[in-house]
């Protein structure tokens, strides 16, 4: 018993050790990324469809974000530009969208947009790096 006793109070300062250990000392520790550009995105999947807002960019036909039930909210844009030659995007461009469509956000997520145009409804994933 006298030696679970100690184990534990072992544990316990291995643990402290290990968490002040990993304490930034200088102050406060900033992480930061950059957002995923169109070039990146379609590098990895040359037939991906995409559209950029706000500096990001949002992809659809992910397997599970097709699987949620989400509710259409607030427009917040359409698509002005169609850009299927380059990988030079700016906000409310797309791939394969076409112009006029219409940005929405959604009830139950922030990073999944649905886009409406005529006779169709997709959702689009933040595609951001962590």
């Amino acid at each position: 018993m006298e030696f679970l006793k100690k184990l534990f109070y072992v544990s316990i300062i291995l643990a402290l050790l290990m968490i002040t250990g990993c304490n930034n000392q200088g102050g406060t520790t900033t992480v930061s990324s950059d957002n995923i550009d169109a070039e990146e995105v379609l590098t990895l999947d040359s037939e991906a469809d995409i559209f950029q807002y706000d500096g990001v960019i949002y992809k659809t036909n992910i397997d599970w974000v097709e699987e949620l039930t989400l509710t259409k909210d607030v427009q917040i844009g359409e698509i002005q530009t169609k850009n299927d030659t380059n990988t030079d995007f700016k906000d409310e461009m797309s791939n394969k969208l076409p112009v006029g469509s219409k940005i929405f956000t959604t009830k139950e997520r922030g990073d999944i947009l649905i886009v409406e145009f005529p006779g169709k409804i997709k959702k689009y994933l933040a595609i951001v790096e962590g």
